[in-house]
This record gives C-alpha cells, sequence and structure tokens, in this order.
C-alpha cells in the first residue's frame, strides 16, 4: 500500500523567486494493493504532479509518502534502487521514454544488469518473453527493432511489460492512452484492468472522465491542487456534490442530445461579492457561492464519499 500524508508542493515563482505557486495544497491519498484510483481534473490541477512525487522525480514541500507503512519521502541514493523495484510510471508520450538510436530490446537488458544481475541469461530471455506474451506483444515482432519502428501502443505495452518484469507492486499511469487510437485505448485498459486481479496498485491519472469511469475503483477530482472531491467511482459520478465535479460531468458530452450553441453554463462566478478571507479555490467559478463560504478539508458527506465544500452537509 502506497500513501500520501498532507503534501504540498510550492514552487518559487515572481522576482527573486519571492511569491509561491501552489502545485499541491494537503493532498492525502490511500491507494491499497490491487486497487485502481483515478486522479481526475483540468490540465494544471495537480495529476503530474502527484505522480512525479511518487516517481520521486520532485520532492514535496510539506508531508509524508509511506510505501507499506515506511517512510519513503527522502530515500537516501543507495535506497532508490529497492524503491524502483517496487514502484514504477508509464507516461503519456512513450516514444520520449527510450533513447532512439539503441533498439527497444535495450531497456530489458538494463533492467537485467541493474536489478537482476544474479539471473542467468538463459533465465532472463524466457522471463522477458513471457512478460512480452502476457501484454499482448510478439517478442520476435518487437524486440530487434528501433523505437521508431513500433507504434504508441506497442510502446506503452512495452513499458508496462518492463514493470511485470521488476513485479512492481504500484504503477503510476499518466495520460497513458490519451495518444493511442481508440482500439488501442480499450486494450491497454482491459489490460490494467487484468494486472489489478493480480494485485497491482495502479494511480491512473486522465482528463477523461469516460475512462476514469470505466477503469477505477476510487476517484479523486482536483482543482488547482485540492482535493475537492472523492470516493467510490459509482458514488461520485452519480451522486456528485461540489459545484466543480458538477461542472466537469456537465460538461460531457451527450448522445442523447446535440449540443445547443446558445445554451449557458450555469457555473461562472457571480459578480459584485466581496472578497472572502480563507476562500476555496473555486470561488470565483462558483454559481453556488455565498458570503459564508469558506475553505474546507475534505468531510465524510455519505460512506465512500467526501467533499471539500461548506455548502454541502453530511447526510445523516
Amino acid at each position: 500500500m502506497i500513501e500520501f500524508k498532507n503534501i504540498s508542493k510550492f514552487y518559487s515563482v515572481g522576482l527573486f523567486g519571492k511569491k509561491h505557486f501552489v502545485a499541491l495544497d494537503d493532498v492525502s491519498v490511500k491507494i491499497k494493493k490491487g486497487e485502481i484510483i483515478s486522479l481526475i481534473g483540468e490540465s494544471g490541477s495537480g495529476k503530474t504532479t502527484i505522480g512525479k512525487v511518487i516517481l520521486k522525480l520532485i520532492r514535496p514541500t510539506h508531508g509524508e509518502i509511506l510505501l507499506d507503512g515506511e517512510n519513503v519521502t527522502h530515500l537516501k541514493k543507495g535506497k532508490m534502487k529497492n524503491y524502483y523495484s517496487k514502484v514504477q510510471g508509464v507516461f503519456q508520450d512513450p516514444f520520449s521514454t527510450f533513447n532512439p538510436i539503441f533498439k527497444a530490446d535495450r531497456i530489458f537488458r538494463i533492467v537485467h544488469k541493474q536489478f537482476f544481475p544474479e539471473v542467468s541469461k538463459e533465465e532472463w530471455e524466457k522471463r522477458v518473453i513471457d512478460s512480452l506474451k502476457s501484454v499482448g506483444l510478439n517478442p520476435e515482432e518487437v524486440l530487434r527493432k528501433y523505437t521508431h519502428q513500433l507504434s504508441g501502443g506497442q510502446l506503452q505495452r512495452f513499458l508496462i511489460a518492463r514493470a511485470l518484469l521488476l513485479d512492481v507492486q504500484f504503477l503510476v499511469a499518466d495520460e497513458i492512452i490519451s495518444m493511442l487510437d481508440a482500439s488501442t485505448r480499450i486494450d491497454v485498459l482491459n489490460l490494467l484492468a487484468e494486472l489489478k486481479t493480480k494485485g497491482l496498485s495502479i494511480l491512473f491519472i486522465t482528463h477523461d472522465l469516460n475512462l476514469g469511469y470505466y477503469i477505477s475503483d476510487t476517484v479523486m477530482i482536483l482543482y488547482q491542487g485540492s482535493v475537492v472531491e472523492s470516493g467510490a467511482t459509482e458514488e461520485v459520478f452519480n451522486n456528485p456534490q461540489h459545484p466543480y465535479t458538477k461542472m466537469l460531468l456537465d460538461s460531457v458530452p451527450r448522445l442523447d442530445r446535440k449540443w445547443d450553441a446558445n445554451e449557458k453554463s450555469t457555473f461562472t462566478a457571480k459578480k459584485g461579492e466581496s472578497d472572502i478571507v480563507n476562500e476555496c479555490h473555486f470561488h470565483d467559478r462558483c454559481a453556488q457561492k455565498d458570503k459564508n463560504c469558506n475553505k474546507t478539508p475534505l468531510t465524510e458527506f455519505a460512506k465512500d464519499h467526501w467533499v471539500a465544500c461548506s455548502q454541502v452537509k453530511k447526510i445523516s
């Protein structure tokens, strides 16, 4: 199990770095074994930042990261290899993950040398073939090719096969199907769902609500670095409570009716209201706000459903 505890990430901006940009604001996440959690939100909401913090690509400003109960927030260099043997990531652009001057099989040779030097060459080659077949790839077709000779879908499967070879416990999947065609997308999603049944925990980062609904057990809605709503996927999608979640769901195209060009969004900010101390991040865009609004932590609204909105009251 991997857990975020009150993680915040600030960046210094402005002249001489005197100002701070808040990329993450007190985010807590707990992902259990064999669970898929979707992080959903607009571009700039902090989804990828969470993935990078988990993958130790950036350090949090505040908070802790726990892996199976062990604090791994500030690992020393000597322990990073052990961490990456358990936690791996697959990213949006698979082509940028590989060195274009090397053939695709080089990545497996590096994994062999760095993580499993005690395994014989023959045994390792068998493991590679088995992992590639498990993700629907033909080893003879992909191993001897350069990355530009493979499709995006093949490269994504290739990276997932690498994670399987490492026998990882946790996978960060950051927009991994946004560059793929529709037919390939469903194959990769079904592959992730199959890996989940084998005990793999997955953080699925996406801006697509349909994909999040299809793949995840739990969903977290982010806005400007804060979690505004979270819970069981069915509960959040069928009974959204935060104004931002409602706005996102209303923006999804529907097949049962055409879009009305004259239709106006009900989520436009009201004018003429005074500034509110400690206001929530969504205040300027919220049509439901009033003078009693304030920044509110995630509060249990119902079973498996938490909302960060002062106007939402828990169901008794």
